[in-house]
């Protein structure tokens, strides 16, 4: 009789079970912080902007109108209330709007609801207004 060597068959379906257990424990925690991530980068973005926002408010007296949009922190409107005070090189840097971790445009009006100056959104995973849960909005003014 030679000496063998290598796996049985059921040690190999043993060491399969075991990963299969593994990734049924740690896969969902990994997946659920991923969408935190999302979430925290999507407040992070908003709060960018607001300030930028805040910024082209002091130069110019007002916030960029619900059709001038952000683009107005990149490029100097030419509709509406142009503004007189534009920065150079606008208010963002970079010198883009950036898309929400979801890859959406994130949404402005101005003024917006309920006396609100201005307001930033988010709609979220499911990328539609409103919804519950992973598809829920990000909101300027909700943010803490």
């Amino acid at each position: 009789m030679k000496n063998q060597k290598g796996f049985t068959l059921i040690e190999i379906m043993v060491v399969v079970i075991i990963l299969g257990l593994l990734a049924g424990l740690v896969l969902p925690k990994i997946l659920g912080r991923e969408e935190e991530a999302r979430l925290s980068t999507a407040k992070t973005q908003i709060r960018s902007i607001e300030e930028a926002l805040d910024g082209y408010k002091l130069d110019n007296g007002s916030y960029p109108t619900t059709d001038q949009g952000l683009d107005a922190l990149i490029k100097k409107p030419e509709t509406g209330r142009i503004p007189a005070k534009w920065r150079e090189g606008g208010y963002l840097k970079p010198a883009r709007i950036p898309k929400d971790p979801w890859g959406n445009d994130y949404h402005y009006f101005s003024p917006g609801n309920e006396n609100r100056e201005y307001e930033i959104i988010s709609y979220g995973a499911d990328g539609e207004p409103g919804g519950e849960g992973k598809g829920a909005d990000i909101e300027s003014w909700k943010i803490e």
